[in-house]
Parts: C-alpha cells; sequence; structure tokens
C-alpha cells in the first residue's frame, strides 16, 4: 500500500516518518524545550534551474550524538527537509516574502511522536534570494510557545547567525515548565544589553498546540460539526489551503476536538509535493494539502475534501444525535469575535468535551473488574444499552468501533483508578443529574 511513497522518501530503507502508525507510545517525560535546530536553505542545482533544501545550519551538532542516534537523525533529517519546502523545487528568488510558522510531526515506528515547528521567512539581504526555514525539533507540543520563540530567533537572525547560538543554548538548558508556569530566558542582543524572555506554557496540556481561530475562520460551525463527525468514525479526510500555517493549525485544532481520544490513524498536516500519493491509502488519515494540489486528490470519491466548500460524503449531519448538535452549536454561539485565543481554546474544548462526556462518560460503570491484580474487561452490550437516548445509542455503536475507542477504553481497563479532566467533568455532570432527579 505504501510502498510506492516509502520507496520515494525511504531510498535507504528508513521508514521511520510516514509509516502507518502504531497506537500512539504514552508520551516521554520532557525535560528540555527541544531537540535541535536546524536551517534549511535552497541551494540551486548544479546545472540546472531547480533548487533543492539543504542544510546549512544545525544546533547541536550531529558530531556531538552519539553513534546509534546520530545514524537515526541523520534519516529524519531527509524527511525533516521535505517538510521544511513541501511544495518541491520550483522556486524563484524573491524580493519579498511574508514570514509564516507552521509545523508537522515526524512518528517514529513505536507510534511516539516528535515535532516540527518551522519559520519561513526571507532572509536579511538585498536584491532577489530564496526563502529559507528555520526548523526546530521537540517533543513539545507547543505551537504558540515556539512561535514566539521564533520571534526572537528571527530577531537574532537580521543581526547575525551567530546571534541564534547562545540564545538556543540558554533555552537547551532551561528547565521546561510544568503547565500554568513559566521560565525566564536571559540573552544577550548588542546594542540592546541582557534580555529577559518569559515563557509561559498553558495550563491546559491538551490545548497546548493549539489555536482554534485559524479553523473558525475558514470553516463555519456548522461545517466544523460535520469534520467532527467524520474525525469521530476516522475517516479519511483531507484539509486544503494556500499557506502552511492555515494547514497545521487546522489539522491540530480538529484532533484536538477528540479529547480525550486521540485520532491514531496516519496524521500530516502537511503533505509534501513527492509524497502526494498518500491521498491513495485506503486507511484513516488526516492530511493537509496544499490547494495546488487539489486536481491530484478531487477524484478520490469517498474522502472528505475540506476547502473553502466543504466536499463531504454526505451522511455528516446524520452521525452525531441531533440533540447534541444542536447543544454543540448552541455551546459555539457563546464565543465572543473579540475573545483570546485562551478564551475561545475554552470555549470551544468544554463544549466537544460536554458532547464526549454525554455519549459515552458512563464507561467505567460497564467495567467489569476481579478482585486479584488482572485488568478489567469492558461490557460493551451493557454499555450501548446504557446510552440515555436511542439516538445516542446508534452513536455509540458506531464509535466504540474507532481504534481511538478501543485503545482509550484498554487504558481504563488496566487502570481501575481514573484521573484528569475528563472524569473530573464526568463526576459534574453526574452530580447535576443527581440533582435534578432530587427534585
Amino acid at each position: 500500500m505504501f510502498s510506492t511513497l516509502q520507496d520515494k522518501l525511504h531510498r535507504d530503507r528508513s521508514d521511520r516518518v510516514l509509516t502507518l502508525p502504531q497506537p500512539t507510545a504514552p508520551a516521554l517525560a520532557v525535560t528540555s524545550f527541544f531537540e535541535y535546530l536546524v536551517v534549511v536553505s535552497l541551494g540551486k542545482k548544479r546545472g540546472q534551474g531547480t533548487y533543492e533544501p539543504q542544510i546549512t545550519y544545525q544546533f547541536p551538532k550531529l558530531a556531538n550524538m552519539e553513534r546509534s542516534q546520530r545514524e537515526e537523525e541523520e534519516k529524519s533529517l531527509k524527511a525533516i527537509l521535505l517538510f521544511c519546502f513541501p511544495e518541491g523545487v520550483n522556486w524563484a528568488p524573491l524580493t519579498e516574502y511574508p514570514s509564516e510558522t507552521f509545523s508537522f510531526v515526524l512518528t517514529e515506528v513505536d507510534g511516539s511522536r516528535r515535532n516540527g515547528y518551522c519559520r519561513r521567512l526571507l532572509p536579511h539581504g538585498k536584491g532577489a534570494r530564496a526563502p529559507e526555514v528555520y526548523c526546530i525539533i521537540s517533543r513539545v507540543a507547543c505551537f504558540g510557545l515556539f512561535s514566539k520563540i521564533f520571534d526572537e530567533v528571527e530577531k537574532r537572525r537580521q543581526i547575525s547567525m551567530a546571534m541564534i547560538y547562545p540564545f538556543m543554548q540558554s533555552l537547551r538548558e532551561a528547565p521546561f515548565p510544568a503547565p500554568g508556569n513559566t521560565v525566564q530566558i536571559k540573552s544577550f542582543i548588542p546594542e540592546s544589553g541582557t534580555e529577559i524572555i518569559s515563557l509561559t506554557r498553558p495550563l491546559d496540556s491538551w490545548l497546548e498546540h493549539v489555536d482554534f481561530r485559524t479553523l473558525f475562520r475558514c470553516l463555519t460551525d456548522e461545517e466544523v460539526l460535520k469534520v467532527f463527525a467524520s474525525t469521530v468514525l476516522e475517516r479519511r479526510i483531507i484539509f486544503m489551503a494556500e499557506e502552511l500555517s492555515t494547514l497545521s493549525q487546522v489539522l491540530h485544532a480538529v484532533a484536538a476536538l477528540l479529547y480525550p481520544f486521540t485520532w491514531q490513524h496516519t496524521f500530516i498536516s502537511i503533505v509534501p509535493s513527492v509524497l502526494i500519493d498518500v491521498v491513495m491509502a485506503p486507511t484513516p488519515y488526516l492530511l493537509g494539502v496544499q490547494r495546488n494540489k487539489l486536481d491530484d486528490v478531487i477524484d478520490q470519491s469517498d474522502v472528505c475534501v475540506c476547502v473553502c466548500v466543504l466536499c463531504l460524503i454526505g451522511d455528516e449531519s446524520t452521525i452525531l444525535p441531533e440533540k447534541l448538535q444542536e447543544e454543540l452549536l448552541q455551546a459555539l454561539c457563546c464565543r465572543r469575535d473579540n475573545s483570546t485565543s485562551e478564551e475561545l481554546n475554552k470555549v470551544v474544548s468544554e463544549a466537544f468535551l460536554s458532547f464526549f462526556v454525554k455519549t459515552v462518560g458512563h464507561f467505567s460503570s460497564h467495567v467489569k473488574r476481579s478482585s486479584g491484580r488482572q485488568p478489567g474487561v469492558f461490557q460493551k452490550k451493557s454499555f450501548c444499552k446504557a446510552s440515555e437516548h436511542k439516538a445516542s445509542q446508534h452513536f455509540v455503536k458506531r464509535f466504540i468501533q474507532t481504534q481511538m475507542f478501543d485503545i482509550f477504553i484498554q487504558e481504563v481497563e488496566r487502570r481501575p483508578t481514573q484521573e484528569g479532566f475528563f472524569h473530573k467533568k464526568i463526576a459534574e455532570y453526574q452530580e447535576s443529574k443527581k440533582k435534578e432527579k432530587a427534585k
């Protein structure tokens, strides 16, 4: 299925990036902001009129890594080059180019993921020149935080490439803050002196990589619900836009709507041109494709293609229970046009979290546990029958067949004590239902 795709990227049999991921591995403990920074520039091919991306700067150097780690990272770097310039080799020197920030995900064979954050800009200078990309590889999923880091990197790049090193070294040595906490980085800039840069980690860890503004700027509330319905059933979904930043922000926002569940299938926020064959995969995926590739994907009749006007399969309005659809739309109407990113994230995330609380929040009552240390056993049939409404039963029967629910319930079976924000919201909802019955 992926042989053509993998041959293009992995001539040396490295299959680390775009193989179909296994269920997402448990997150590794993060102790530092990033693993490394690379600068990717466009170099003209000798004797040809086309360009190819090449790494012109890296911190820390691969030479400072252990041999096995260095070999693995060399394989990753080949993929990073493609993601930094996914449009391909057809570039021409430019005199103006608005900088943009975007991201991608590197999926390891074991299902663990690393994030690639990119800032593409026109380097300081005169005359026509090719843009370059600053790319940070990190285990941390926090788009807003790295966007601010890139602002500091870009400011130093305008002075000198040498000014980037001390800042990134200070950042690398700084401890990664806990949710809601702030770390301060000291950095010296000529003529400005020592600056103190404050970097704050969002309080809600599952929203660290998310800004819902772009999603709701591109789609109406009703369209977002249709996309959510398709995503919940793990369909093949392609998002299309001109800007790389729009693609990456929209895809991460859609994935965040699934909390507390996690998308378990292929996730490529920006598909490089040479890997466009991935749209033919028969398995579920979330893909971001630039609009000039529309002809390559529009003939996939059973794919949800999301552009300015949605091209969906047609049954999306019937997937979610009608009453809960109305409640979702009412909740989304509570957001204000001038709300901050944090305020918008709160309104949107709580609306969709409430949907899962009401449809599947009774799961813990249907996990049969023995007196020993054996994992519990989920009782599917009784769980479905216990849904509050018949419409919810129909949705639940379909949802429990997804891989995201299966992975979630396996974790529940293993752990008798459940904690976290989702479980807190379930307890609050169940308490409110008790009070209603008492009245």
